[in-house]
């Protein structure tokens, strides 16, 4: 008996690879996927900003990386003793409004220099509702300030679209080899409500999905399908009922790879993920001349590896094998 509906993606006409660079925004799926690639090296930078949900506060966050912004004081709000951005997750706060800013703005030099060279973005948007300040500005965290002080509205269609294509020119001015790749976050936002997730869902799939027919350079993963419409089980969900497990994460992954990753990288893949697991490995006996062996086997892999494949950063893993 068939108890699913099992979802094979398309594959993408172009395909990621091992030496391409590729920022990733977004909801916090952006650094479960973020996490398993940085993991078997590819070149990433992840969430700048910290955690973004909304198109907005992702839209305003890759402008300030084209024009390399940097923060200022007057960029910072006070709250309880404790500063920070209101364009920024919570991890850049700190009771030091300098400590804040120099936080900041490495982040933003940083995200600068790497997308302008970026072979990809890979852009998840979580939820269309957009929190404002009583002045009219919206906001990317509320930083445990009382609901009181904000306003909620939900982003229309044309409102994203329109966002989106302003930024996407500018883009593609600021550097012309970029690809996009959306995903729409399967994390349920039900502190919004059930019926308004929905909506807020809704709205965001409609906007990729007109500009991706418009944009030869766009593209698509449905993560958010995978796990709402294949997966579809409460099983594959943390104890919140809201995230994904390990095991789904895991399924997703697995989809990306075969949908969105070339396949002569696969290979090189698991070369990557055997070297991971080689660092957790917990030997009996560190200093027995089997277990030195191994490292020393580790080390010279790693060694040939980088030496084939340039573009791979493995002098992290070469130190610990030539140190253990």
């Amino acid at each position: 008996m068939v108890f699913r509906q099992e979802f094979q993606p398309e594959p993408l006409p172009v395909k990621l690879q091992h030496k391409h660079k590729l920022m990733l925004l977004g909801s916090c799926f952006t650094e479960q996927m973020g996490t398993k690639m940085s993991r078997v090296k590819f070149r990433t930078l992840e969430n700048p900003h910290g955690i973004l949900f909304n198109p907005a506060s992702i839209c305003k966050s890759l402008q300030t990386y084209i024009q390399n912004k940097s923060y200022l004081h007057e960029d910072l709000f006070e709250h309880e003793g404790i500063w920070g951005s209101w364009d920024h997750h919570t991890r850049f706060s700190d009771v030091s409004p300098a400590r804040v800013l120099e936080k900041i703005n490495e982040s933003q030099k940083k995200a600068h220099d790497f997308i302008k060279e970026a072979d990809w973005l890979m852009l998840t948007l979580g939820s269309a509702f957009l929190y404002e300040k009583l002045d009219g500005d919206f906001v990317a965290n509320c930083h445990k300030v009382p609901t009181d002080k904000f306003k909620r509205r939900l982003m229309a269609t044309e409102e994203i679209v329109s966002m989106f294509q302003q930024l996407i020119n500018r883009l593609q001015h600021f550097n012309p080899q970029l690809k996009i790749l959306f995903t729409i976050s399967p994390v349920r936002h039900l502190r919004e409500g059930f019926i308004e997730n929905n909506r807020s869902k809704a709205n965001l799939i409609q906007a990729v999905h007109q500009l991706i027919a418009a944009h030869q350079h766009l593209f698509y993963f449905p993560a958010y399908e995978l796990i709402i419409d294949d997966l579809r089980d409460y099983r594959f969900f943390a104890e919140d009922m809201v995230h994904p497990n390990h095991q789904a994460t895991a399924y997703v992954w697995e989809k990306f790879q075969q949908t969105c990753i070339e396949e002569a990288d696969f290979a090189l893949i698991k070369e990557m993920h055997q070297l991971d697991l080689a660092k957790k490995h917990k030997p009996f006996n560190p200093e027995s001349s089997q277990h030195k062996l191994f490292l020393k086997k580790c080390a010279e892999k790693a060694q040939g590896l980088m030496q084939t494949h340039p573009y791979l950063d493995l002098e992290q893993e070469l130190t610990f094998f030539s140190q253990g």
